[in-house]
């Protein structure tokens, strides 16, 4: 049977956690194209996919982690720190991958180039699933 006041309750707490998760997911985006050394808006709007396939594979692997907090934890301040370690443990995979791994990264994204694009999109939406599976440890 419908019970519409339990409904109103939990449609309430869906729209703060949506509202909550859009604003956090935002704001990782905005300071994570900060942190890269080239413009992705600027690229993708210019039809560089390896831009579009960096950036799309940092937001899922953001996404994946506070998908995770989101579903296990009851408390905004809680769930704000999980999402805030989630976005800083992606960051720091992107410049560790940058400075380490393939160094002339930002120079083959801005050329275009798919094969470094598609690594650091495997490279964080695995560091993503690991974390989001950690969230639950």
């Amino acid at each position: 049977m419908f019970n519409a006041e339990v409904f109103g309750a939990s449609a309430l707490a869906f729209l703060v956690a949506f509202v909550l998760a859009g604003l956090f997911t935002v704001a990782f985006k905005l300071i994570y194209q900060l942190v890269t050394p080239y413009k992705e808006s600027e690229l993708i709007r210019q039809g560089n996919s390896a831009a579009a396939v960096v950036l799309g594979g940092a937001l899922l692997g953001y996404v994946l982690p506070l998908a995770s907090a989101l579903a296990n934890t009851s408390h905004v301040i809680e769930f704000a720190a999980w999402a805030t370690l989630a976005g800083v443990i992606q960051i720091v995979t992107f410049t560790v991958v940058r400075m380490l791994v393939v160094r002339d990264m930002a120079a083959r994204i801005e050329r275009g180039e798919m094969a470094p694009a598609l690594y650091l999109l495997s490279i964080s939406l695995a560091v993503g699933v690991l974390n989001a599976a950690c969230m639950t440890y």
